[in-house]
């Protein structure tokens, strides 16, 4: 017997292809949650393993937690022989686990396995869709959370945060913890529930999710609860119901857990680390663009429609349904936890596209409503907007291949396979939407997300060895015959040749590292262009011995220049 599906203007039809995977998925939770792991996998793996540490953030972050392991310090956070006290600890301790773990499993040079440092974020994004599908069982059907969990699954944005080592995959875990468990003490069903099993399983999420915020990115996600609770708190003239999450003795564990790394790191550096986490990181984000990352207001609302592509494609055509059901509690909830967070990053200065992801949850869970409830208005002119799902596809896939070709100087059969398999899937998205249904294509444009990341991060950036010059630095010390190398870079100083190359890297200029050479035996001077005349000079001073190695042509990720470095070698020429 067929299994059928209703598309929105009550036709009844079979359901076929893709759409027997929500089937599926829809007769249990185990089955869906099986789906989701599939999904956020496919959508995470390619290239997890391949691609190489990419500057600046990600080797920042890889670089500190293996100082850590090198040292056994697991309370002072540095960068070589500088604090990192931009963020809490929280994130350096799961990736040394992690490490420790390659370690224990025998890897081999686990400490410089970059693969290792990323398994907490994988681990992080697919539990964030996870816990998206649970949090929306507070709102919808399990069809119907499926659908949210699989729109932050093959996410675009969830797609990049889920293979780089920093925080932010995890922060979303945390986010979606204490947001979910929040809807359910602020549901009037769900509160019920909650209080008639007199449970504490609710809370004890909520606030231990806080906590673990706390120690990933400081005040983030607290920031995102207390607007959420604020607004709420105008609509309703209550927070009564936020007494079902046990305040008293949830802040109290919330302590319990944060303190003692506060403490310990206090004793440590002073107030060093407040200066430097709160003074010189956060609040010169709120008041200038730090890094020069700094953006006009509207900047999130534009970078949305490809951040959280394909599901962004249906936001629009979403939004007069969403803003109709606003007085109902679960669409006023989801609504204080977008509107007032996401008008605060607006307005900050700083603004790096990650910032925004934790509210991404709520929009899928608001979108995922509306498929559900077939109240997508029929016949828009919005409708046209979901040639979306076709238009990134073929933007994003002809600059893929274009840079594997005149980057990577290969043709990558795959990759063009893939790419073309993701345009015709947007095609048939757009194509099929009004005969279809907003169901069948959402699906169809799922799998357009999941060829397209495969192409993208499996084949074509592992292929750019040209933007990865530290891989080529770094190799040539392991090919030295030197037991122990050591080298100074001159110029190029990017924290991926200090994660690869070691920690005792030395940063400094052309005639520091001319100094540096003649320290002794196996050292080696990598020399970006711009150093190499004040290298020549210093050496031909001091009368330097030294070896011309091979030349690295590349690409600086760090800064977006090309770059050139040369290599020198201590010691007579062979």
């Amino acid at each position: 017997m067929a299994v059928t599906a209703e598309n929105r203007w009550g036709r009844v039809k079979p359901a076929r292809g893709l759409m027997e995977i929500v089937d599926f998925a829809t007769r249990s939770h185990a089955r869906a949650v099986i789906v989701l792991i599939v999904a956020a996998l496919l959508n995470i793996l390619p290239g997890f393993f391949a691609i190489p540490p990419t500057d600046r953030d990600e080797s920042r972050f890889a670089q500190a937690t293996k100082q850590m392991l090198e040292s056994g310090d697991y309370i002072d956070i540095r960068f070589q022989e500088t604090t990192r006290y931009k963020k809490p600890v929280g994130i350096y301790w799961l990736q040394a686990t992690a490490v420790k773990a390659g370690q224990a499993l025998g890897i081999r040079e686990a400490t410089t396995s970059i693969w290792l440092y990323r398994v907490p974020s994988l681990l992080g994004a697919v539990g964030a869709v996870l816990l998206t599908y649970w949090a929306a069982l507070a709102f919808l059907t399990r069809r119907a959370a499926l659908m949210a969990g699989l729109m932050m699954a093959t996410c675009l944005l969830l797609s990049v945060e889920g293979r780089i080592a920093k925080t932010d995959a995890c922060l979303l875990l945390t986010a979606v913890a204490a947001m979910g468990a929040m809807a359910r003490a602020y549901l009037p069903e769900q509160r019920a529930r909650l209080e008639g099993r007199s449970s504490w399983t609710v809370p004890a999420i909520f606030w231990t999710a806080i906590a673990a915020s706390v120690l990933l990115k400081g005040p983030v996600i607290p920031l995102i609860v207390f607007l959420t609770v604020a607004a709420l708190a105008i609509a309703d003239r209550s927070v009564v119901w936020f007494w079902s999450l046990r305040p008293l003795v949830g802040v109290l564990w919330s302590a319990l857990l944060v303190l003692p790394w506060f403490v310990a790191i206090t004793m440590r550096a002073g107030d060093g680390f407040f200066q430097e986490s709160v003074g010189e990181d956060l609040l010169s984000k709120l008041f200038q663009g730090q890094e020069s990352h700094g953006a006009p207001p509207g900047y999130y609302f534009l970078l949305f429609w490809v951040t959280f592509w394909p599901a962004a494609t249906l936001a629009g055509i979403a939004a007069r349904s969403v803003w109709s059901s606003r007085q109902e509690p679960g669409a006023r909830f989801l609504l204080a936890w977008i509107v007032p967070a996401w008008i605060l990053f607006e307005l900050v200065v700083t603004k790096l596209p990650h910032y925004v992801l934790p509210l991404y949850p709520a929009i899928a869970i608001l979108i995922a409503g509306v498929v559900d409830a077939r109240v997508l208005p029929s016949r828009s002119k919005l409708e046209r907007g979901t040639i979306w799902w076709f238009v990134l596809p073929v933007v994003i896939g002809l600059l893929g291949l274009g840079t594997l070709i005149f980057i990577g100087r290969q043709f990558g059969f795959l990759a063009w396979l893939l790419i073309g398999a993701s345009m015709v899937m947007g095609f048939r998205a757009w194509q099929l939407y009004n005969s279809d249904g907003a169901e069948h294509a959402l699906m169809r444009s799922f799998a357009a997300a999941l060829l397209m990341t495969a192409a993208i991060f499996g084949f074509i950036i592992p292929a750019l060895h040209s933007v990865f010059p530290s891989v080529a630095l770094a190799k040539i010390l392991r090919d030295s015959g030197c037991s122990n190398p050591v080298a100074a870079a001159a110029g190029y100083g990017e924290a991926s040749v200090v994660f690869l190359a070691g920690t005792a890297t030395r940063q400094t200029d052309g005639a520091g590292a001319a100094e540096f050479l003649r320290g002794g035996e196996c050292r080696f001077a990598f020399v970006e262009a711009r150093q190499e005349r004040s290298f020549a000079q210093r050496a031909d001073v001091i009368g330097l011995l030294y070896s011309s190695g091979p030349r690295i042509e590349g690409f600086n990720l760090g800064n977006g220049r090309a770059v050139t470095v040369a290599v020198y070698r201590s010691g007579s020429p062979p």
